[in-house]
This record gives C-alpha cells, sequence and structure tokens, in this order.
C-alpha cells in the first residue's frame, strides 16, 4: 500500500473513531433516560478505484426489542386500570367506615338501635328524645354524604376522562409530526434515533391510557391501533372527542345523554368492556363513571329504601296515615319505587318531629301523626321502632335483593362487598404491577450496559491511537524523503 492510501485509511479510521465515541458518550449519558434505544455505530470498508481505502459509516442502529416494548406497555396500561379501580373503591370503603367506628354508616345505624332502646326505658325523658332525633340525623347525613363521595368520584372520573383524551390528541399530532420528520431525515441518509425516543416516549404515554399496537411502516414511520381494534394513527392522527360536565348527579347516566361518551374521528365508539378501550386508565374512569360508582349508588340508595321502609309502615304507628311518610322521608316525602336512583342523597327526617321545621320531638313516642301529646309513660312506639330497625326483612332492590336481613346486616354486607371488589383489585394490579417492572427490568437489561460500552470506548481509544501512530509514521517516512 502506498503512503498515501496508508494516511487515507488511517484518517477514515480516526474519523470513525472519533464518531464511535460519540455514539458510546451519548449511550453512557442516557443509560437511565426513558425511552433511550442504545446506539451503535453500523461500518463496513471503504473503497476507492476497487481498492480497500479504509472504513466508513453506513449508519447508527438503534437497538431495541419491540416485541417486549409491546408486552411492556399492555402490562403497564393493565395495572393503571386495576390501580385505578382499586384506588375509587378504597375511597368508597372509606366513605362508609369501619363498622366499629361510630361515625361509619353502620356505627350510625347502631347509635340509633342504642336511642330506641335508652328512649324505651324513659320514655318521659326530654332528652332521650333528643338523643333519637340526633341519632336519626347523624344517620341521614351518613347516607347523603356516602352518596356525596360516590358523585364526587364520578365527577372526578369525568374530569380525568377529559385530561386523558387532550393529552391523547396533543401526543397523537405530535407522533404524526415526528413520522414526517423521521421520513424525511431517512430519506437524506441521516441519523433518526433521537426523533425515534421522542416518538416512543410520546408512545410510552398513550399507551398507560389506552392499551395500543405499534405497526412499523415504510420509511421508518409506525401506525398505532388500540388493542381492541380502533385506528388512532395511520397516516394522518384520529382525533378523540369527549365534553366533560361540571357537576354529576345519581340519575345522570350516559344512555340517558345526560354524559358525553367518546368518539373517533366523529364516530361514537363504546367504552365499555366490549368497546375497542379495554385496559388502560381511560377505560377505567369510564367504569367508574359509568359503571361502578353507580352500581355503589344502587347498593346505597337500596339501603336507604331499606331504612325507609322499615319506617314507613302504618302497622308500627297507627297515627300515620295510609301513605304518609314515616320517620325517614324523600325530602320529606313518602318515598315511591320509582324514585328510588338518588334516594341516599335525598333522605331526610320527617319534619313533624324536626324542632326546626316546627316538629316536635314527643312526637316520636307519641306518634308522627299525633295531634297532642299522650301519656309519658307509653314506650311502644320506641319499641316497635327498635324491632322494626332489627328485624329481618326481604331487601327489595340492590344488589342483594331477595335476600333476608336486618337494615345493620345489609349495611355490612353491602360495605363487605365493597371490600371484597377492592381487595380483589388490588391483588390483580400487584400481579399486573409485578409483570410491567418485570418486563421493564429485562428492556433495561437489554438496553445500555455501561460496563460494556466503557469497555468499548477503551477499544475505539486504542484504535485512535493506532491510527494515529500509522500517520505519524507516514509523516516520519515523508519528512525522511523530503529529506533525501
Amino acid at each position: 500500500m502506498s503512503i498515501s492510501g496508508s494516511m487515507s485509511s488511517a484518517l477514515s479510521g480516526l474519523n470513525v473513531a472519533a464518531r464511535n465515541a460519540e455514539v458510546i458518550s451519548s449511550n453512557i449519558a442516557n443509560a437511565l433516560t426513558e425511552g433511550y434505544g442504545r446506539r451503535e455505530l453500523q461500518l463496513s470498508a471503504r473503497r476507492l478505484g476497487g481498492t480497500g481505502q479504509g472504513v466508513q459509516v453506513t449508519g447508527i442502529a438503534r437497538e431495541i426489542n419491540q416485541i417486549l416494548i409491546a408486552d411492556r406497555r399492555i402490562a403497564e396500561a393493565g395495572a393503571a386500570n386495576l390501580d385505578s379501580r382499586a384506588s375509587f373503591l378504597s375511597q368508597l370503603e372509606t366513605s362508609f367506615g369501619s363498622p366499629e367506628n361510630a361515625d361509619s354508616l353502620s356505627g350510625r345505624i347502631a347509635s340509633l338501635d342504642s336511642a330506641f332502646l335508652a328512649a324505651a326505658a324513659q320514655p318521659e325523658s326530654s332528652t332521650r328524645h333528643s338523643q333519637v332525633f340526633d341519632a336519626a340525623e347523624a344517620l341521614t347525613k351518613s347516607f347523603q354524604t356516602i352518596s356525596s363521595d360516590i358523585q364526587a368520584a364520578r365527577s372526578a372520573a369525568d374530569t380525568r376522562i377529559a385530561s386523558e383524551v387532550e393529552g391523547i390528541n396533543r401526543a397523537l399530532v405530535s407522533i404524526a409530526e415526528l413520522n414526517r420528520n423521521i421520513t424525511s431525515l431517512s430519506s437524506g441518509g441521516r441519523d433518526t434515533s433521537a426523533l425515534v425516543d421522542q416518538r416512543q416516549q410520546l408512545i410510552d404515554q398513550i399507551a398507560t391510557v389506552i392499551p395500543i399496537r405499534e405497526v412499523p411502516r415504510e420509511n421508518g414511520k409506525i401506525a398505532l391501533f388500540t388493542s381492541g381494534g380502533a385506528v388512532l394513527l395511520e397516516g394522518k392522527p384520529a382525533e378523540l372527542g369527549f365534553s366533560s360536565v361540571n357537576l354529576i348527579t345519581p340519575d345522570m347516566t350516559q344512555s340517558s345523554g345526560a354524559l358525553s361518551g367518546l368518539t373517533i374521528n366523529g364516530r361514537a365508539v363504546r367504552t365499555d368492556a366490549s368497546g375497542p378501550l379495554v385496559g388502560g386508565s381511560l377505560a377505567a374512569n369510564f367504569a367508574i363513571r359509568d359503571d361502578l360508582a353507580p352500581a355503589a349508588q344502587a347498593n346505597l340508595d337500596a339501603v336507604a329504601r331499606d331504612l325507609v321502609g322499615r319506617f314507613q309502615d302504618p302497622a308500627m304507628d297507627a297515627t300515620l296515615a295510609t301513605g304518609a311518610p314515616g320517620l325517614f322521608t324523600d325530602l320529606g316525602s313518602a318515598f315511591t319505587s320509582t324514585n328510588e336512583v338518588g334516594l341516599a342523597s335525598r333522605l331526610r327526617i320527617n319534619a313533624a318531629v324536626d324542632p326546626a321545621a316546627g316538629g316536635a320531638l314527643w312526637r316520636l313516642r307519641d306518634g308522627l301523626g299525633a295531634a297532642a301529646q299522650g301519656p309519658i309513660g307509653q314506650s311502644a312506639l320506641f319499641s316497635a321502632m327498635q324491632s322494626a330497625l332489627n328485624d329481618s326483612r326481604p331487601t327489595a332492590s340492590g344488589a342483594f335483593a331477595g335476600s333476608t336481613r336486618s337494615l345493620g346486616s345489609l349495611s355490612a354486607q353491602v360495605l363487605s362487598s365493597v371490600a371484597s371488589d377492592r381487595l380483589s383489585y388490588e391483588t390483580e394490579a400487584g400481579f399486573a404491577a409485578a409483570r410491567a417492572s418485570a418486563l421493564q427490568s429485562l428492556e433495561l437489561e437489554g438496553g445500555v450496559d455501561t460496563d460494556r460500552e466503557l469497555q468499548d470506548l477503551l477499544l475505539v481509544e486504542q484504535a485512535y491511537a493506532a491510527n494515529a501512530k500509522v500517520i505519524q509514521t507516514a509523516d516520519d517516512l515523508i519528512q525522511i524523503l523530503l529529506g533525501m
């Protein structure tokens, strides 16, 4: 090989070594960066005039395991879905309260039972009458608070849906723009790794909200589909549509048109388990708003209906007219079975016994419809009300319709059901999170290994030094020739 050929080869080696050092430095610097794919320089022999003249860079390869990434995204979406459901049920369980807590729904029922018992022992005591009224009022407040918490959870889920839809739309537009930029750079033979990293980060953001499949297209572009088959990106980005509301009440549902559904490019899509958005936090928020919370409200209303029915029976209080409200009312009126939705939020004490509404506490002893006080020693109505509270009777509605329970037992059963569902979701969420973590660890293992990168950097330094030595030797030879 001629001296000029040797220098040309050595110079190409220096350039490749410098470029390789840059790539390795980038790998080390971004070893913990989310979405970063390890780079590796692609080389080939350089030929000039049919003879070898060193080495050249043909490109930069981005090393990732796309199958592993897809599995990790699905696992993270599942974990986000289950976590959201478990979180809602945990909040609901807190709203019901622990049975041993006096402020819980079960505790309020027990307090009313104790107040009836004490009043029956001392029917002449106005203090006992006040204790019965206060216990009954506190019980209605518990129903109202739990119902308010359920509707607040629905409103929060509705707000989160709007935020997630907005975030998805922004991300899809950005991914489509990155697709175009990647195609443009690829056609010019330039490195697109940084843009692909950005695109992967955006896809990861969407993937926790909606489980998606990434499908490669020509010139480095990709298409995105939900796991249920809906198109999110195929050339142009899809546009998701959703309208949030400021306040949700128990009677508001998606089927009635009071709450917004989801659209993709203007076409309505199902948001239940049969739709294309199964899994992910978006589906979980729709489930909370449209399924889990309404089911919890229905069970709470069933308990409220059971309570109202126990005290609306004229057989218990002879002063009650047929169809008149009992001790517990639906906003002051008698309850009708056609208006059960939201009853818990409308539960009120009969104004006849409420001093603040012009009523009198002695009617708790003498009858809600009594025009005048009776003998102060009669305790029959207090005893009858205590019996009504504790008697086993068929449940008329809710998830436990048809079963025979006391009011306290029915309340405990509803709470137990919530706790059981919460525990089930938490268990599943734990497994999903562990799987996602394991897949992420595998992904990281296949990513940047800083020890390996440092070893490669040492080899690059040696190659650089060797090529520099060749140039130095060639220079020495030229100087000798010039000095002859």
